[in-house]
């Protein structure tokens, strides 16, 4: 059974008086531990897609499934439930908190769901310092943003992405506001990641040069599948 499973799935958006198809009739499997680059250019659907699967949009038309559980029949507080417990988030502006150190903005989706976990504190922060010393960040747990580059912030994005251990880990575009060396290493931070934490990640991109870093790639354009390529 497919962890993710899309079927026929549409999004149209009023814009003035005319409608933009920003998907077309999407169908896509993922199995779990997949490694997956949507890839094309601006406009053809990429964040239309991720923001869907993720339970931030909802289709115009078509069914989505996560986990065998059809997302588009949730109502608003089962869809934040999927997002804080099964999914996390890389976003390409990094969206941290400023005010809180790495350590703690790591752990602050933990502080959203500790009433409804069983993981005592010990273990909280055991987990937290882990994945922040597996993004390269040990000696920078106290710092807060402001200190940080930007690849060191979108380290900590990823940190906070897996601190829940999500089944799912979505990245839009997620190396678009860093230098070309900063971005390969963030996707080999990814990489490395799939294989330890077993969790599936989906980034997408529109640079063909960090496309060696996915293990297979959806081609979109226009908001439809053009193609696929396992690697």
């Amino acid at each position: 059974m497919p962890l993710i499973e899309v079927k026929g799935l549409k999004k149209d958006y009023p814009l003035g008086k005319t409608t933009v198809h920003a998907l077309r009739g999407i169908d896509l499997s993922v199995e779990e531990g997949e490694l997956i680059s949507i890839v094309g250019p601006s406009g053809c659907g990429k964040t239309t897609l991720l923001n869907i699967i993720g339970c931030i949009d909802h289709p115009t038309e078509g069914s989505i499934k996560i986990a065998d559980k059809d997302i588009t029949a949730l109502n608003d507080k089962e869809l934040t439930n999927m997002r804080l417990y099964k999914i996390g988030f890389i976003f390409q502006t990094f969206n941290l908190i400023p005010v809180l150190d790495v350590k703690e903005n790591v752990e602050f989706p933990l502080l959203l769901m500790k009433d409804k976990t069983t993981i005592n504190t010990k273990e909280l922060n055991e987990r937290v310092e882990r994945l922040i010393e597996e993004v390269g960040l040990k000696e920078y747990i106290k710092h807060k943003p402001a200190e940080l580059s930007g690849g060191q912030r979108q380290r900590v994005a990823i940190a906070r992405a897996l601190v829940t251990n999500p089944d799912i880990v979505l990245a839009d575009e997620p190396t678009a506001n860093l230098d070309s060396e900063t971005g390969e290493s963030i996707l080999a931070i990814m990489k490395k990641l799939n294989e330890i934490e077993k969790t599936t990640f989906i980034f997408s991109t529109h640079n063909p040069d960090v496309l060696k870093y996915a293990k297979r790639i959806v081609r979109l354009k226009d908001g439809t599948i053009v193609g696929e390529d396992r690697l």
